[in-house]
């Protein structure tokens, strides 16, 4: 693959660096050690973060471009039309190693009795059954537009697929046409089984097979359908209407981001060269657009529901998430947090206990409020409905909805209109920050006084993505935090005034000074011949101001460990510079989610759970809280889940200077850390 490149000596560039962790999703999909259905997931993964991909980042950057600004400063060094060129060779180069995976895949499947078969495969019973399906279940769904030069193209959707049709006719002329793959009908279509031997036919080819049924009233002497695909610009843009509502505008806002500037258009290559001119001109695209050949199939993310097939062995082996030990969802949750803290790491413990909490806090008569903030719900949310049940009980009930959350937004737009309905006092963030903590705190009357219980988490409050992201949760009844946790709420009402809280470290006002206060510690225990130890787990880092920080530290000899997933500007190693600083990633069966700060040696650790990533956005542009663990039994919980996940030998890449992602290899036993994280939980259960 194409060398990514830096931005100096000091930094990596963000956009080149965001596409190496996608690589990583790529390892996960060529690695024959991972299941193979999973594996096919993983394309559709990969594919799905390339779609998000070009609608934001590329496009932030095209958008530069068009405004005839180098962008070099904001870009890391690299002019804005030159980064989009190296963008466009590495993602062609990824694109054309995605299908050469999935070409080896496939070539597995069959050996397994699972044949994924195109519209020259089908025999006369398959025709049959698929003629019936056709009638039935895709032709009411078909939107086909036929084109012509008098007839303006219609707005092609977002990341829709496309079948561009080309018909010769009887006379020599040429018709084009596009079929919209429908998104109400299942991409893959499974057959009938023939004894051992699955079938599975793509849709694209189910409609391929049935041109002559589309397009029965033309009288053509060929025809052939070759796939494109669009993507367009993801910004939202805001009206200026102030007798719209906020939820008004940002749901206009969402339905405009589907006529978006386009930012990609792939193709198969295969493609007529005539058609594919035609369409381009019709669609107004041209070579300053990113133009992509590829394979004969797109909307590659759709893969990520690959059936199932009943294959088991193919597949991840289920676990079941665990209890809290001390915890159970048939007692009391309150009962249980007034003597002690508790931790929760999903999804290896279930995430029921927050609902639980919740639930608990609608019923009791003595619970008089409820303040919650929200970034992403689950499409059914069992969140949501616990706080309209508390509300209809007559809870006072606080949410704050950030309606901002990328790509969903409808999700959050139409819960936080039912919310609404029954009475719930909604907060759209403050002008200017997204609200991307994760925190509630509710109100207990317990004899004259109210008592404060809570919960803060690392990721969100999502019953879908808490089985597939690690996120840890503290449930808390420490008086202080809680207090701390409040006055967040109060700054959401009040945000011309600055709070000042003792114990959260909060963004977008104290996130670094504290940060840094954390940090200068470790190095003044390295000036002085101790061990200055930093140990940081997070999704992303790419704020300077932070690198530089961690480089002043690693000058000064502090020892730095950091598990980053996604985006890591910090170039690690480098003698002079960074020699003290190792990274690592891990991509596996789960997404790692989790924002952990350790500074310190374990018996005097001062340890964090944060929902900030080191990035610009989250220290300076959003609202974002880091809390101190204070029970000793959870910080050494999570220095030993740390632990686990620094000595993964089998998932862990090495995060370097030459971005080569290549795995953490050495002799010391195996350790997974995913299964062995889950193995730990259970162990705890047990002694």
């Amino acid at each position: 693959m194409t060398k990514p490149e830096l931005q100096n000596n000091s930094y990596i560039n963000r956009e080149i660096s965001w596409l190496q962790f996608n690589a990583r999703v790529l390892q996960e999909a060529s690695d024959e050690n991972v299941p193979l259905i999973e594996r096919l997931r993983f394309l559709g993964i990969f594919s799905n973060n390339l779609d998000e991909f070009f609608k934001v980042r590329y496009a932030t950057v095209k958008r530069i471009v068009d405004a005839g600004k180098g962008g070099k400063n904001a870009l890391g060094g690299i002019r804005a039309k030159e980064l989009l060129e190296i963008i466009t060779q590495i993602v062609i180069e990824q694109q054309s190693k995605s299908l050469e995976i999935l070409n080896t895949i496939h070539q597995r499947l069959e050996e397994e009795d699972i044949h994924i078969i195109d519209e020259n495969q089908i025999d006369d019973a398959q025709h049959d059954y698929i003629k019936k399906y056709f009638i039935t279940k895709v032709s009411p769904a078909l939107v086909t537009i036929i084109l012509n030069d008098s007839v303006e193209l219609p707005n092609l959707k977002d990341s829709g697929a496309y079948l561009a049709v080309r018909m010769v006719m009887a006379d020599g002329e040429k018709q084009f046409a596009l079929i919209e793959i429908p998104k109400s009908v299942n991409r893959f279509v499974v057959l009938p089984k023939e004894g051992e031997k699955n079938y599975i036919i793509m849709i694209d080819d189910l409609l391929r097979h049935c041109l002559s049924d589309i397009f029965n009233i033309f009288d053509y002497k060929s025809i052939s359908a070759h796939m494109v695909k669009i993507t367009r610009d993801g910004e939202l843009d805001f009206e200026s209407d102030l007798s719209k509502s906020f939820i008004e505008k940002i749901s206009d806002s969402v339905k405009h981001r589907k006529i978006g500037d386009p930012v990609r258009f792939v193709y198969d290559k295969t493609i007529d060269k005539e058609t594919l001119e035609y369409l381009m001109s019709k669609m107004g695209i041209d070579d300053t657009d990113s133009i992509i050949p590829g394979g004969r199939y797109h909307n590659r993310r759709d893969y990520m529901g690959f059936p199932s097939l009943g294959r088991n062995d193919l597949l991840y082996r289920k676990i079941e998430a665990l209890p809290v030990k001390g915890l159970t969802l048939e007692a009391s949750i309150f009962e249980a947090i007034e003597k002690k803290d508790y931790l929760l790491q999903a999804p290896y413990q279930t995430f029921s206990y927050v609902v639980k909490f919740l639930r608990e806090a609608a019923l009791d008569p003595n619970v008089k409020t409820i303040k919650i903030t929200i970034y992403r719900l689950a499409q059914i949310s069992h969140i949501a409905s616990s706080l309209i049940n508390a509300a209809i009980n007559g809870k006072s009930v606080t949410v704050s909805i950030e309606l901002r959350a990328r790509f969903d937004e409808q999700a959050n737009i139409d819960y936080a209109q039912q919310m609404e309905d029954e009475g719930i006092n909604l907060v759209f963030g403050v002008a200017g920050l997204k609200v991307h903590s994760k925190m509630c705190v509710i109100e207990r009357e317990e004899g004259k006084k109210l008592k404060r219980y809570g919960f803060i988490s690392t990721g969100n409050f999502n019953e879908s993505t808490a089985k597939i992201y690690t996120d840890f949760t503290l449930f808390t009844s420490n008086q202080r935090i809680l207090k701390d946790v409040n006055k967040i709420f109060n700054f959401f009402e009040t945000n011309y005034k600055i709070f000042t809280y003792k114990h959260l470290i909060t963004s977008p006002h104290y996130t670094q000074k504290a940060v840094y206060k954390l940090i200068d510690a470790e190095i003044e225990k390295a000036r002085n011949g101790n061990l200055g130890y930093i140990r940081l787990k997070m999704n992303s880092i790419s704020s300077y101001k932070m690198i530089d920080k961690l480089y002043e530290a690693s000058r000064a000899g502090v020892k730095i460990q950091m598990i980053v997933r996604g985006i890591c500007c910090l170039i690690p190693g480098v003698e002079g510079m960074s020699e003290n600083i190792e990274v690592i990633s891990i991509v596996d069966k789960f997404l790692e989610h989790s924002r952990i700060y350790i500074f310190g040696e374990d018996d005097e650790a001062k340890i964090y759970i944060s929902s900030a990533d080191w990035m610009t956005r989250n220290i300076d542009n959003r609202v974002e809280v880091s809390c101190p663990i204070y029970n000793d039994d959870i910080k050494q919980e999570i220095i030993d889940t740390f632990n686990i996940s620094w000595n993964d030998n089998v998932k862990a890449r090495v995060l370097n200077e030459s971005q080569d992602n290549n795995y953490r290899i050495n002799n010391k036993e195996k350790v997974r850390s995913q299964f062995a994280t889950y193995d730990y939980y259970l162990k705890k259960l047990e002694s």
